[in-house]
């Protein structure tokens, strides 16, 4: 019993890890973009760099993704 739930708890971190990784890879990137379109550009480059890093923080999390699914298959 206590094996079953200690496998649970570390699935259950296992599984919020994969959810933070994902929010806070695209979070970086939006907050990055706009950053970069309102405080260093003056909104001159609006909304292009906000979305060109949104990019870029999509394809860190499918990237982070990748990774962890590459890890998990090695165990």
């Amino acid at each position: 019993m206590s094996g079953n739930r200690k496998e649970i708890m570390k699935l259950l971190a296992d599984f919020s890890t994969i959810g933070m990784t994902v929010a806070f890879s695209i979070f970086i990137g939006v907050g990055f973009g706009y950053y970069l379109d309102h405080k260093v550009f003056d909104g001159r480059t609006s909304p292009w760099l906000t979305l060109i890093f949104l990019g870029f923080g999509v394809a860190a999390a499918f990237l982070n993704l990748y990774r962890m699914a590459t890890r998990k298959d090695l165990k």
